[in-house]
């Protein structure tokens, strides 16, 4: 049980007791009839609420001639230490590998997770097999979403047609389509190009992916599923001209959804201008960290509810990985870590500043997430019969934040030396005490993988308004 704090959900808070039993919340409220023997944690003064979800990680991923230093041990480790309960990863396919093959890898490297976790699929080409796969995916394994990456050149960047095909596909099946919005042509014409100047380092990389390049495709990737009549989600929206289409969309009626990382938040583009080469590659990731005033549209963005979800992109390579393009920017692989780091900085640069009251970190860590993939309420929320994950959340308590203390298995932290006020005193996963006071107690392998069913409520809506602009043809005597 635990006992004497604020129970904090969505939409209200509450002082009052948990009670959990076999990995459920059993009971809420005060004065508890509990059995003798049940383990009470003191929460006074303290904020219970949902564990956090990132909806976006890459753990262990294979990834531009390395594999990601942080495997599902690890991060989901790193994860519980900084109130993530949750994790949605990524089963990336390489191009003209079965859909369902590369799931089952993933599935086993995944199998090691200490806390819960569920997949995201990538759809990297096209063909019957991936339509059929699909498929498979959605009704037997408990996939909701496909992602598109709209970058990536000659890898495992995603057509127009490939999106076309897909989208149609999410929309039969009752999945949400996602994209990473990138116009892979204009980064790869710009990277050739900045190269032929002489321009080879880690400054390079922002020019080669300027905030144009962002804004085009997620105009074309919301042109295209509104065209189509399904709903979409953009990760990692980094700038102004992305928040801006997907502004538009949602004022015209469109079921858009849009993601932004702690890192987009707070970081500007001059770490790539940073004189230690090293430093400055540490924080290559596409799209990039974007040059100051966008981080203040991202802020009201999700203040304002143009963005919905908070997530991380947690994708680890350290120095040796990152010295693959020591005289080739374009070779650097892209990735930078958070997983562990994501709720503190938000609390701090969010709730200690105004821009969201507690009740709105809940919803922008974790509420909305499980609703927009289908996982709501066993997710994302304190509630009778949702699963017993849970954060004790300490106001007052100071953290400063190093890759010397961090749990994350990465040698960089792009918020180095960062002091933060708010933090986990206590991590619950599945009703087990496994983080308490800088002490993880986690068991291998005991993460379990969180089926998540098709058709979220959002496609009722779809569906009608879909049924209603049906065309039609014209009776010609």
């Amino acid at each position: 049980m635990i006992k004497g704090g604020k129970v904090v959900n969505a939409d209200q808070t509450v002082n009052a007791d948990v009670y959990c039993e076999d990995g459920k919340i059993l009971a809420i409220g005060t004065e508890l009839e509990v059995p003798a023997g049940t383990e009470v944690i003191d929460a006074s003064g303290q904020y219970v609420m949902p564990g956090g979800i990132d909806p976006h990680t890459h753990m262990q991923l294979p990834f531009m001639g390395t594999v990601a230093s942080e495997d599902f041990y690890t991060g989901t480790a790193a994860g519980l230490a900084g109130g993530t309960t949750t994790i949605i990863d990524f089963v990336i396919p390489d191009p003209q590998q079965p859909l369902m093959d590369a799931y089952q890898t993933w599935r086993e490297w995944a199998s090691r997770s200490v806390s819960d976790y569920s997949f995201h699929v990538a759809v990297t080409w096209w063909d019957e097999s991936v339509y059929q796969d699909m498929g498979r995916l959605v009704n037997e394994e408990g996939v909701n979403s496909f992602k598109h990456f709209m970058a990536y050149k000659n890898a495992i960047m995603a057509e127009d047609e490939t999106l076309v095909n897909s989208f149609n596909r999410c929309l039969e099946l009752g999945a949400m389509p996602t994209v990473h919005a990138e116009n892979g042509e204009l980064v790869y014409h710009l990277q050739r190009k900045l190269l032929t100047m002489g321009i080879t380092g880690p400054e390079a990389h922002p020019l080669s992916r300027p905030t144009e390049v962002e804004g085009e495709a997620a105009n074309r990737a919301i042109r295209i599923a509104q065209s189509l009549g399904v709903p979409l989600y953009l990760v990692h929206v980094s700038c102004k001209e992305a928040v801006d289409e997907i502004a538009r969309a949602r004022h015209e009626g469109q079921r858009v959804y849009g993601e932004v990382l702690a890192g987009h938040l707070e970081l500007d583009d001059s770490v790539y201008r940073h004189e230690d080469w090293n430093f400055a590659a540490a924080h290559v990731m596409s799209p990039p960290f974007r040059p100051q005033g966008h981080q203040q549209v991202l802020w009201k963005a999700l203040q304002g509810g143009t963005l919905q979800t908070t997530a991380t992109d947690h994708c680890c390579f350290c120095a040796d990985q990152k010295a693959f393009g020591k005289d080739d920017f374009s070779k650097i692989p892209n990735g930078t870590a958070g997983v562990e780091d994501r709720m503190m900085v938000l609390w701090d640069a969010g709730v200690n500043s105004g821009r969201l009251s507690v009740n709105e970190f809940v919803k922008v860590t974790s509420t909305n997430a499980a609703q927009i993939f289908n996982i709501y309420p066993r997710k994302g929320c304190i509630a009778v019969g949702a699963d017993a994950d849970m954060v004790i959340w300490d106001p007052a308590k100071s953290h400063t934040i190093s890759a010397t203390t961090h749990h994350q298995n990465v040698d960089f932290n792009i918020f180095e030396g960062r002091t933060v006020t708010g933090a986990p005193s206590h991590t619950i996963s599945q009703g087990n005490l496994v983080y308490k006071d800088g002490e993880l107690r986690v068991q291998e392998g005991a993460g379990k993988y969180i089926k998540r069913p098709a058709f979220p409520s959002i496609y009722d809506a779809v569906k009608k308004y879909n049924d209603m602009m049906k065309p039609t043809a014209v009776k010609r005597g």
